[in-house]
């Protein structure tokens, strides 16, 4: 797929950026050039590579979930400036 002024234009128009002639013509460039490189990459055999997410094997150390003891709803709202039932109550923002 060629990348022309055109197509840079009318992504940038999309986007709602103002581009100058000149980043137009380096912008359309460069994306010819990743394009390009694409294209290289898909002739790569990659048969029988498994995929990854991450270049080491990166694991996400996770602690068991464990129920513990909590306060009580009357110690929660002890020091609330305003209550009503077991709720806080707040002053009405909407003008």
């Amino acid at each position: 797929m060629a990348i022309d002024k055109n197509i840079v234009e009318y992504a940038a128009h999309l986007s709602r950026i103002e581009l100058s002639p000149k980043e137009t013509e380096k912008l359309s460039l460069q994306f010819l050039d990743i394009l390009n490189f694409i294209d290289k990459l898909k002739e790569l055999n990659i048969e029988g590579i498994e995929p990854t997410s991450h270049i080491l094997p990166v694991n996400n150390v996770l602690r068991t979930d464990e129920s513990k003891d909590h306060l009580s709803t009357d110690k929660i709202l002890m020091n609330a400036p305003s209550r009503r039932d077991n709720f806080f109550t707040v002053p009405k923002v909407i003008e």
